[in-house]
């Protein structure tokens, strides 16, 4: 069999809308593009009624189709393990549904929630935690559902930060975003605005002037978006994020642990360089949730820590990344890291470096640890909007 080689060019590749039209979804086209191995084939004869697979023309395009390791081909074509569960994988693996007090609202920390804006996006990462609500209709947040969101942040003003997420908030449209957008930033307690994105990484022509000079509007905003791999780090992808800096929104990374996409110090080394070259600031290094279907693609802890151990100290600090868990059950994030404590004391601790040469720190001989000022600061009129502290 003859093998077409994969869209990488055409009318309108460069147009966001054209490339979700053109989305690469089923075995068939997929086969046309590159040899299946026996697990994607079965992967793929599986996915109908299990699991949603699309794929723009422009990710596509960065797939080794020689190579079943490609750690992008990974991300995105389904494999028969997919079907295999292991004792603790949950099809709601972080437990949001049971911190879902309205549609569309994830509130698990006391300051701040998820919206979810959409359950579509580009393409469908094999290890998506969200699988059991992504992609099912491919459809914004109702109007109705919308509002009665936005009445759950209005009516609970311990909220300060709101991440807008889905789904993919980037693939709507600029008016249906701005919509949200300007209903969060008119509610006064809400101080940050967080988008989580994959676009730049997989849809990175979604960036345009338009999309920027309207997110502009609406700071303090923050973008997290997702790179797994420097394979993903394009040119386009670059320009993307340099063109959301350039409109003043910090941008952070949120990279998942991926058992032979990234699993290696080499990978994340140059991965986590090469974004802050584009001002991206590493942010998370996820371990893999406990999604069903998706523990092929997990690494063990000890895993996560060792490749920890060995970027740090090697690269600078703005390059580290956070390792932790998004625990099961909804119980939240817990950071996790190589242990340089290697003695505690009231007089030192003794702390290995990275090393592993050991040196000790001495404790000051006054334990009081309180702010003198605090009082005077925090009584009103000097408090930064009258707010007061949130440790």
């Amino acid at each position: 069999m003859t093998l077409a080689l994969p869209i990488i060019d055409g009318d309108g590749f460069d147009d966001w809308h054209w490339q979700l039209r053109n989305r690469i979804t089923g075995k068939d086209e997929i086969a046309a593009r590159l040899p299946l191995t026996a697990d994607e084939a079965a992967g793929l004869d599986a996915a109908p009624g299990q699991f949603r697979v699309a794929i723009t023309p422009y990710y596509f395009s960065l797939i080794d189709r020689d190579n079943p390791a490609c750690p992008v081909r990974m991300q995105v074509i389904p494999s028969a393990r997919e079907l295999q569960n292991e004792p603790g994988d949950l099809a709601d693996p972080l437990g949001e549904d049971s911190h879902s007090p309205a549609t569309g609202i994830f509130h698990r920390y006391p300051d701040r929630c998820l919206l979810l804006a959409l359950d579509r996006c580009a393409i469908y990462c094999r290890h998506c935690n969200r699988r059991r609500l992504v992609g099912k209709e491919e459809s914004p947040i109702s109007r109705d559902d919308l509002e009665e969101a936005l009445d759950y942040i209005r009516r609970t003003p311990a909220i300060r930060d709101v991440l807008v997420s889905g789904g993919d908030p980037l693939t709507l449209s600029n008016a249906r975003l701005e919509q949200i957008l300007a209903a969060l930033r008119a509610i006064p307690h809400v101080e940050i605005i967080r988008i989580g994105t994959r676009v730049p990484v997989v849809l990175p022509m979604r960036v345009d002037d338009a999309l920027c000079t309207m997110l502009k509007k609406y700071h303090p905003l923050y973008i997290n978006t997702h790179f797994n791999h420097p394979k993903e780090l394009t040119p386009l992808a670059r320009a993307a994020c340099e063109k959301l800096a350039d409109a003043g929104i910090p941008l952070g990374n949120q990279t998942v642990l991926l058992r032979g996409v990234n699993s290696s110090v080499r990978v994340l080394r140059k991965l986590f360089t090469e974004l802050l070259r584009c001002r991206v600031r590493p942010y998370y290094l996820f371990q893999g949730d406990v999604a069903a279907g998706t523990s092929h693609l997990r690494t063990s802890v000890e895993t996560g820590i060792a490749l920890m151990q060995e970027l740090r100290g090697h690269i600078s600090g703005l390059a580290i990344p956070h390792l932790v868990i998004d625990t099961p059950g909804g119980m939240g994030k817990v950071s996790i890291g190589p242990d340089y404590v290697v003695a505690r004391g009231p007089d030192k601790w003794t702390l290995r470096n990275y090393e592993g040469k050991l040196v000790d720190y001495p404790q000051p001989a006054d334990k009081d640890a309180t702010c003198a000022y605090d009082e005077v600061y925090f009584s009103g009129s000097q408090a930064p909007h009258g707010h007061e502290h949130t440790p």
